[in-house]
């Protein structure tokens, strides 16, 4: 069921409110806790959020169930826009993935910067890996860095490869639970607590990079979009205001997101 954030307005504005599509990640790091207060005090509209995989927030922006996509995959944001449902992407914030898995490492990849490579290893060794399988940004991403290892998980996976179906949290249970490797965005993995034995394995490889995008749905397709309050809501993202609302977030001393409304570099 989709986690809903729905923060308190007075009774006056209770019709001042946009939805957001959105990503497990910026809900469950606790972003969206810290951000939306600050937008809400200085705009009066309150944001719901709709916290889903990437996959499943595209296919709600798409039906019109909501007005704003705020999502991690931007091959998939770029084909939304492409295709009509949205009217143009911008550039938010990054962070990056990471792979995550037991102290005892049995495919040795600790250390590695080839996450390929290392996805390549654990297959050799036909360690246990914990997948989302949910089509989110983060299994799209895993999906893709299996595809440069030249490892066809469908027919190669075996008992090794588990599909979880479940989000960032669920997924990393399971691994700490089975003693298998996981691909984690950072933020949620800053914010995890039942690590048990699992430990930051493989980090710092260019291809790990996970940039988020703000997309507002097209009023054009849907024409109960609340464009002008969407829009307020992007602008302000992109703004320095939010992206110091973005920068300043931060969980056990670590800043979980970078602002980068500049571009995706």
């Amino acid at each position: 069921m989709a986690a809903v954030v729905a923060l308190s307005m007075p009774a006056h504005a209770e019709d001042q409110y946009i939805t957001v599509a959105s990503t497990t990640s910026t809900e469950a790091s606790g972003l969206f806790g810290h951000i939306l207060p600050e937008f809400e005090e200085e705009t009066g509209i309150e944001v719901r959020v709709v916290a889903v995989g990437t996959g499943q927030a595209i296919e709600v922006a798409k039906r019109g169930d909501a007005d704003v996509l705020f999502v991690h995959h931007k091959p998939s944001e770029e084909a939304f826009v492409e295709n009509g449902f949205g009217v143009k992407r911008h550039p938010v914030m990054y962070n990056d993935f990471i792979i995550v898995g037991p102290g005892d490492d049995p495919a040795g990849v600790e250390g590695m910067e080839n996450a390929p490579g290392a996805l390549a290893e654990i297959a050799e060794a036909e360690a246990p890996f914990a997948s989302r399988g949910d089509d989110s940004g983060t299994h799209k991403k895993e999906l893709g860095l299996w595809d440069k290892a030249g490892v066809d998980v469908a027919e190669d996976g075996g008992s090794w490869y588990r599909e979880t179906g479940a989000g960032m949290g669920r997924t990393l249970n399971t691994a700490a639970g089975m003693n298998a490797y996981a691909l984690a965005d950072r933020g949620t993995w800053i914010s995890f607590d039942n690590r048990q034995d699992l430990e930051l394995l493989v980090e710092g490889d260019p291809d790990l990079f996970n940039p988020y995008g703000v997309i507002l749905v097209n009023p054009e397709k849907h024409g109960h979009v609340k464009a002008e309050m969407g829009q307020q809501f992007i602008d302000w993202l992109t703004s320095e205001d939010g992206q110091d609302a973005i920068a300043s977030y931060r969980l056990r001393g670590q800043q979980l997101f970078m602002p980068n409304a500049g571009g995706d570099n």
